[in-house]
């Protein structure tokens, strides 16, 4: 397995392995767990060389104490792609990533500010841009990304989308840990407390599908994830939207079409999220 930590390295790697076959890309933030070993999987299953890469990208934190707790575990990340049969892993620092100098970013204007963008903002900014540059140095025929993520993954197709970019934006569905929990790289940070308690998240989603599959309306589904979380001490609701999960738009009343419910929550320091789409 080829370890890249400059952009002409990785450029020439990632030449080569197009010359042997088509390329998948999943970007990370390392913390690797089995959510990204399913997106590595889904990656090889279509294309004969994965490049992951692994950068904990400043300009998507908005406060610099999340970013300096966030985990880095790169060993334990380069044996787990290793061991996946990965073929190269890009692994810059953010001099690399981010020279002096630097101006210019990359943002969809009104995903990026909607929503969860609205909780964190700036933070689809970041991602945007640094999804960007590493499209522009790989060059990949596809990448991966989680389905947790919901409206990163909006916003990275429809960024795909509008520059006209030569990479295919997949979605690959949430893992869960066996108590329903969403796998992050999150979850190591919650105290013990917290993590029995995070799994909330999940039941809340699950409890509003069983709402709108009952004929019930998209306000009686919220109000059943607010009771639930609710009724969690160690979960503090911070963003719940309802959107159609094909335009984006909130939406109110009965449900005609498939929905997708945005959940993040503050558990002490850490937040998390979660989502479901659903269909009346």
């Amino acid at each position: 397995m080829l370890i890249c930590k400059t952009i002409a390295e990785m450029r020439s790697a990632a030449a080569a392995l197009r010359d042997a076959g088509s390329v998948g890309l999943v970007t990370t933030m390392g913390a690797l767990h089995a959510g990204h070993m399913a997106l590595v999987a889904a990656a090889q299953a279509d294309h004969a060389n994965v490049i992951a890469t692994i950068f904990v990208n400043p300009t998507q934190f908005g406060d610099p104490s999340d970013l300096e707790k966030y985990p880095r575990t790169e060993q334990a990340d380069l044996a787990m792609l290793q061991a996946a049969g990965v073929a190269a892993v890009f692994m810059p620092d953010v001099d690399t990533m981010y020279p002096a100098g630097s101006e210019t970013i990359v943002e969809t204007t009104h995903l990026a500010n909607i929503l969860h963008g609205a909780v964190r903002p700036g933070h689809f900014r970041g991602v945007a841009t640094i999804v960007t540059k590493l499209f522009n140095i790989i060059g990949a025929d596809a990448a991966y990304f989680g389905e947790k993520d919901y409206q990163q993954l909006a916003v990275i197709r429809r960024m795909a989308h509008d520059l006209s970019m030569p990479t295919t934006v997949h979605g690959v569905p949430t893992v869960r840990e066996a108590d329903g929990l969403a796998m992050s790289s999150r979850n190591v940070r919650l105290t013990p407390d917290d993590r029995a308690a995070a799994p909330v998240l999940h039941r809340a989603l699950l409890a509003a599908e069983q709402v709108i599959q009952a004929g019930g309306t998209i306000e009686d589904a919220t109000d059943a994830i607010r009771a639930m979380i609710a009724d969690v001490p160690q979960a503090t609701l911070v963003g719940l939207d309802v959107v159609d999960a094909r335009t984006f738009t909130p939406v109110s009343g009965r449900a005609t079409d498939t929905l997708g419910i945005m959940i993040s929550a503050q558990f002490g320091d850490v937040l998390l999220i979660d989502q479901k789409e659903m269909t009346p």
